[in-house]
């Protein structure tokens, strides 16, 4: 197995068990979302449920997954409550929502508006965005955006139907595709599009996915198969390599690599490319596993049930929700949030043999 350097320190057996950090440390009181590595967190990623309307079979099993119970789901206004204190205190400049499959939650548009009309203390406008598998997106789209919603992220990954129903075990393929396009008729872009290769499943489907996008106008992103399946059975040699997805899509476009430097915190890595008929745009590949990014990530996640995650790989969470339902005051809440941050690990370490699976699958932790 070849390992990544991540650009920063190895993760030492005592920093993987080094408890919570004291939130009552005078550090804490003030400032951004930093960590002890350098790094400042202004995107954050919030879950708003962790129920799914699709199986897809490397996310969780046919018959579904213990959904949360309702009273552990943050309510509303709590959202917004730690959303506006993530803003305003905090560093937060850009706000993601994501599930399992938000467009699930009935108060969406709420919680959007009330997030699109914050400002941080500079007075800036919150960028919002919405990671979904576009089942639903085409009644709602005209509705988000006009909620304030800046643009979406759709998942999809084959242009084939019958492929489609068999990763997802629903047959709703078509509807994903009138979702992208009503996000984008909506105004809601850069469309982007968010495909898994799967060995053996749809791993020939690179090219195509490329071209279906350049030709629909949407910013197609590949991303490596995580672990964070629900079974702990992900396999390092069965995922699709960011080498290898690159090499497939050489086959049908010329690609030139953006400079790191305009990359800045984002996760994928990107390339201007040209198709045959002359069509331009960008692919990007984002390689958690074998191209890690840890050293410039900028994120924060809040999990549907209030528990801060610091690591999409995180073994361990810090709770918003039950301090703040004992009443805790925004300068408490905001202190042990910024505890937690200066806690975060250098980097995932996914290809040390030490490496524990997360015990939420991805559903239930938000992307």
């Amino acid at each position: 197995m070849t390992s990544v350097d991540l650009g920063l320190p190895a993760v030492r057996p005592a920093e993987r068990e080094r408890g919570a950090v004291d939130a009552a440390d005078e550090r804490f009181r003030s400032g951004p979302l930093r960590d002890r590595h350098g790094r400042t967190a202004r995107d954050l990623r919030v879950s708003l449920t962790d129920r799914c309307n699709l199986r897809c079979h490397y996310c969780m099993p046919p018959e579904g997954l213990p959904w949360l119970e309702r009273p552990a789901v943050l309510e509303d206004a709590e959202v917004v409550r730690l959303v506006t204190l993530a803003v305003r205190e905090l560093g937060v400049h850009e706000v993601r929502f994501t599930g399992g499959e938000p467009l699930l939650r009935r108060g969406l548009e709420d919680v959007v508006a009330a997030t699109a009309a914050l400002r941080t203390p500079a007075g800036e406008r919150v960028r919002t965005s919405l990671t979904t598998n576009g089942v639903g997106l085409a009644r709602r789209a005209a509705g988000l955006a006009a909620a304030g919603l800046d643009r979406v992220n759709v998942s999809l990954d084959t242009l084939r139907p019958e492929r489609f129903a068999a990763i997802t075990r629903r047959d709703r393929h078509a509807d994903v595709l009138a979702g992208a396009r009503a996000a984008a008729d909506a105004g809601l872009a850069p469309v982007k599009v968010n495909a898994v290769l799967l060995r053996g499943t749809n791993d020939d489907e690179a090219v195509p996915l490329l071209r279906w996008a350049l030709r629909e106008g949407y910013r197609l992103r590949f991303i490596e198969q995580m672990p964070l399946d629900p079974h702990g059975t992900w396999q390092r040699s069965d995922m699709v390599t960011a080498d290898e997805i690159l090499t497939a899509l050489r086959a049908g476009f010329e690609l030139t690599p953006r400079p790191g430097s305009a990359r800045g915190s984002a996760p994928a890595e990107t390339w201007d490319v040209t198709d045959t008929d002359g069509r331009t745009g960008d692919v990007g590949v984002i390689a958690s596993v074998t191209r890690p990014f840890c050293g410039d990530c900028d994120r924060t996640r809040l999990t549907a049930d209030g528990q801060v995650r610091t690591c999409l790989f995180s073994t361990t969470e810090t709770d918003l929700r039950d301090a703040m339902r004992a009443g805790a005051s925004d300068g408490e809440l905001a202190a042990t949030w910024r505890a937690a941050m200066w806690g975060k690990l250098p980097g995932h370490d996914v290809d040390d043999p030490a490496f524990l699976h997360p015990t939420r699958p991805m559903s239930s932790i938000g992307g």
